[in-house]
Order: C-alpha cells, then sequence, then structure tokens
C-alpha cells in the first residue's frame, strides 16, 4: 500500500543521505592530502510501477557515487627536488613492492608525488608506493614502450655506484704575444722538436741542453680510472711570420709511453694577419691520440693499466696579439671520481643524479599512465586506483608527449576539495536526512490509526 511505500522512501532517503554524509566526511578529512580527488554522492530518483489507478506508490532515492578523478588540483612548489607533480592528464606507475617485480604483481596508478628516497635508493612515497620509470641504457637513451608495464622498474638513485669522465675535449682561451722577439734556438737552429736534447720538452724534462719555451700553459686530463695527469703546451716563437712551434708532452714524462721526455704531439701554430687562428697554417697533430698502456706509442704508460683515449684540443680561440702571453681559460670535460650528492627531475620525467664533480647522469624517465576514462579508475588505500574495464585501454607515454600531463618537479598537486562547499553539503544532507526520518515518523503515526480503527 502507498503508506508502505512511503515509509521504504523515507528509509532509502537515509541511506541516501547516509551515503552522501560518508563522501562528505572523507572530503573534508583529506583535504590536505597530496592529490587527492573528492567524491560525491548524486542522487537518482526510483520509479516503480503503479498497479491501481489514482493511486500512488513512492519509489525512493538511490545515491550514485562520482569520483571527479580528472579534476586536475592546484600545482603549488616545494623545497624537495624529488616532489612531482603533473600537470595535465595523466598518473604516475607505483607498486607497492621496489624489486623482483613479476607480471602478476599489481601495477597500481596515482598523482600522489610526495616522492623520497628511502634506505635503500628507491623514489617512494608517503603511501609506501614505488615510482616507476624506464631506465636509462649506458648511452643514456630510454627504450619506451606504450602497453607493457613490465618495462618499467622501480627507481633507484643511489646504488648507481661513483661517475668519472675521461677526458675528450679540451678549449683553450688564450694569447700568444705578438711582440715577443724570435728565439735565439730559432735563428741559430739549434732547437729541434724532433731532438731528445733541444725540444721543448727537453727542457721540460731537465736536459740542461733542452729549448726553453716562450709561453706555457698546462692542461689536465683524465684517463679513464679517474686519475689526474697534467699536460703541457708550449709555444716558442718562429722565424716565420704569425707562426709559433709548440710541443705537448706529459709532465712526468713517465706518465706517458711516447716520444722523448714525454713528448705527445709537435707541429706549428698559425695564425692569420689579424691575429686570430688560422687552421690552414697549423700542423700540430690534433686530436692527441693516446693508445691503451700496452699499444704502441704514443700511449699511456704501461704501469697505468688505463683505456686508449682520443682528446681533442681546440685552439680556434687561440690568438696572437699585441699584449703579454696570458691564459684566460682552460676548459675540460673530464671528471675524476665523484659521489652522489642529489637528484633532480626534469619537465620531461628525466631523472638524473647529481655527483659532486659536477658529473650528471641519467638514471630513468618517469611513465605518465592515460585512460580515456579516469573518473571509472577503482580507488584503492594509499590515494592510488586501480585498472578497470570501464576507464579503457591504459597507454604508457612520455611526459608532456601525446596528450601527457608534464611533470613539474618541486611541487605537488593539491587536494581538489572546496571547504566551503563541502560544508554547505554537509547542513544540506543533515536537513535531508532529518526529512527522511520525519517520513518514517509520519508513515508510522498514519499505520497506527489504521491499527486503531478495528479498536
Amino acid at each position: 500500500m502507498s503508506i508502505n511505500s512511503a515509509m521504504l522512501a523515507g528509509v532509502s532517503g537515509l541511506v541516501a543521505n547516509s551515503s552522501a554524509l560518508a563522501a562528505i566526511s572523507d572530503n573534508i578529512s583529506n583535504v590536505n592530502t597530496v592529490a587527492y580527488k573528492r567524491n560525491q554522492v548524486n542522487f537518482a530518483n526510483v520509479v516503480t510501477s503503479q498497479a491501481v489507478a489514482g493511486r500512488y506508490s513512492a519509489g525512493g532515492v538511490q545515491g550514485v557515487t562520482h569520483s571527479y578523478v580528472s579534476t586536475q588540483g592546484l600545482i603549488q612548489s616545494t623545497a624537495r627536488t624529488t616532489d612531482l607533480a603533473i600537470s595535465g592528464d595523466g598518473f604516475f606507475v607505483v607498486t607497492q613492492k621496489a624489486s623482483n617485480l613479476t607480471p602478476s604483481d599489481a601495477r597500481e596508478f596515482t598523482r600522489s608525488g610526495s616522492f623520497n628516497v628511502d634506505a635503500n635508493g628507491y623514489l617512494v612515497n608517503d603511501s609506501g608506493l614505488y615510482l616507476q620509470g624506464w631506465p636509462a641504457s649506458a648511452t643514456g637513451t630510454f627504450a619506451l614502450d606504450p602497453s607493457d608495464v613490465n618495462k618499467l622498474s622501480s627507481i633507484n638513485v643511489k646504488n648507481l655506484g661513483s661517475a668519472l669522465q675521461p677526458t675528450g675535449n679540451l678549449g683553450v682561451v688564450a694569447n700568444l704575444d705578438s711582440g715577443t722577439p724570435v728565439s735565439a734556438a730559432i735563428t741559430s737552429a739549434t732547437y729541434s722538436a724532433a731532438s731528445a736534447t733541444t725540444s721543448m720538452a727537453a727542457y721540460a724534462a731537465g736536459v740542461a741542453t733542452g729549448t726553453k719555451p716562450d709561453f706555457t700553459l698546462d692542461m689536465n686530463v683524465i684517463d679513464s680510472q679517474g686519475n689526474s695527469h697534467k699536460f703541457e703546451m708550449a709555444f716558442l716563437k718562429d722565424s716565420t711570420a704569425n707562426t709559433w712551434k709548440t710541443e705537448v708532452y706529459a709532465v712526468p714524462a713517465s706518465d706517458v709511453n711516447a716520444g722523448a721526455n714525454g713528448q705527445i704531439a709537435a707541429g706549428d701554430v698559425g695564425f692569420l694577419g689579424d691575429g686570430t687562428f688560422d687552421p690552414a697554417t697549423t700542423t700540430l697533430t690534433i686530436p692527441i691520440a693516446l693508445n691503451a698502456s700496452s699499444g704502441a706509442a704514443p700511449a699511456w704508460a704501461t704501469s697505468l693499466g688505463v683505456n686508449a683515449q682520443n682528446i681533442n684540443v681546440d685552439l680556434t680561440k687561440l690568438t696572437q696579439q699585441s699584449g703579454a702571453s696570458t691564459v684566460t681559460t682552460i676548459t675540460n670535460d673530464g671528471a675524476g671520481i665523484g659521489n652522489i650528492v642529489g637528484v633532480q627531475v626534469d619537465a620531461h620525467g628525466v631523472v638524473s643524479a647529481i655527483y659532486d664533480n659536477s658529473q650528471v647522469r641519467k638514471i630513468a624517465k618517469v611513465a605518465v599512465a592515460t585512460f580515456p576514462n579516469p573518473d571509472a579508475l577503482k580507488p584503492v588505500s594509499g590515494n592510488a586506483y586501480q585498472v578497470t574495464i570501464p576507464a579503457g585501454q591504459m597507454v604508457l607515454k612520455d611526459p608532456g608527449v601525446g596528450g601527457a600531463g608534464q611533470i613539474s618537479p618541486s611541487s605537488l598537486e593539491a587536494s581538489t576539495v572546496d571547504l566551503s562547499s563541502e560544508f554547505t553539503g554537509l547542513i544540506s544532507t543533515q536537513k535531508a536526512y532529518s526529512a527522511s526520518s520525519k517520513i518514517i515518523t509520519t508513515a508510522d503515526q498514519m499505520l497506527d490509526e489504521l491499527i486503531n480503527i478495528i479498536r
């Protein structure tokens, strides 16, 4: 009868508004949870078939929970380099364990990027979920796969060992005084770069008859084991205009197995009429090629046991102008042994380790997972989500590519909860709950009246 349907409608109102209160409670309690997405219970009426014309049977109401997962929260900057936010569409891929992952291990998805480095060096967020990414190859590239989560691995920023970079390029910015007189060793023809007794390398090695250079500059070279070696480039003004005799040798000479007195290269360096470097008249052998310890000369000394090395020396900024011979800068791309002192993440999701020898090594690239319907993902504890059929096919993307959001380093996404809206909803839900209970009270009174008729 209609009174019973009214009572049942009141019960459905109590149930629906209880669900609404639960959703509001979750929202308010998570107002400061990183990247939390608010939930809302929407109401839909229930219509029952009317069995008797002229009589109405109440159907009541049902609550339908809606998660606003796709709503973007405010991106706020932080002081930690491992705090990450996604500006745009997508989710971080995370797992509940760091290593020994198998295809059967669940992959979850989150926008909570409050990552820090745990005791084992893994990036893990406040919920204990480990960040996944494509590992970097030895050449610093990444094998991106849009569909296979098994190609991802937990990102570890500490278990990398030390880093070093053998010298491959040297740059010289210096001036040779154009007013330097031609050396007496040139005018008397006693100088010879090929001589073990009259070369500038011989003079550096302490041979009494060696030729003193007009100017020398020192260059530090890092070998394949991170050891530093001193090379000198010596210059002697030639009788030919705009030409300088040049030698490169190791100090001490015992560092190399080369020409006499550690000489590695010799030749002329030429300049144009305006004092700028002239490659056409330069005969100095560049790059400097050093074979491995057991190779043919010139080579590293056998006792060092290091690899072969080609060192390019950029002389294009070498000048011959009026003024004192001086060195402005010597640039060197080599670096000795270094240890990790920090971690950085760029907008494209590349995680790199920073070493105390100024080296930066790529570790991994953060993967961003996208879904056609992210609002249909299944929420799980830890502010994360799991795949569902209604959410659609997951695609792993390079951050900032193909519609995926960019990574915002040193940032976190705020909760999407608006407290003013939630408190307003709290009041209206309380009133609706009270009204539904009043329906039950009124229907009960009407049933009492019906029962009292027979008394």
